[in-house]
């Protein structure tokens, strides 16, 4: 199939089983921030940045990525395709079209975090153009479901 057969458009609540099943297929470690309220949350406050990659004639979701901007930075979170289609270039048309939605909002820099068991993808993203920070820590605090909560 060529990349006319897919469809690349904004993610909506319908799709979030479909989502899910492409990240979980893809490697990504979920959390208690990836559950359905949370993905409504996300959708609702980045519409245009929340991108699938569809496949036209069976509907069924083959891509996906969550764009955030939070006032300063973009964000890009959980950018995934199914195994069956990596190597294909999907991943870099939905990168692609996120990057241009951030420079139409004139956002200075982007961000994104690997998690150390996917290094395999580290590649991918200098490829990209994408910088690796290995000076900078990634530090997280967790407000629900921890024992060191403060919430």
């Amino acid at each position: 199939m060529t990349h006319d057969s897919y469809l690349l458009r904004e993610m909506k609540v319908e799709d979030y089983d479909q989502v899910v099943e492409v990240w979980k297929k893809a490697g990504i470690e979920l959390s208690l921030s990836d559950e359905k309220p949370e993905f409504e949350r996300m959708l609702k406050q980045n519409p245009k940045l929340c991108l699938v990659l569809e496949q036209q004639n069976t509907h069924r979701i083959v891509g996906a990525v969550l764009g955030g901007f939070d006032g300063r930075r973009g964000w890009v979170h959980h950018l995934a395709v199914l195994p069956e289609h990596q190597g294909k270039g999907f991943g870099k048309k939905i990168m692609d079209e996120l990057v241009k939605r951030f420079c139409d909002m004139n956002v200075v820099k982007l961000k994104l975090e690997v998690v150390e068991t996917n290094r395999d993808v580290v590649d991918f993203y200098k490829h990209l153009g994408w910088d690796e920070r290995p000076e900078i820590i990634t530090m997280s605090l967790s407000l629900r479901d921890s024992q060191n909560s403060p919430c």
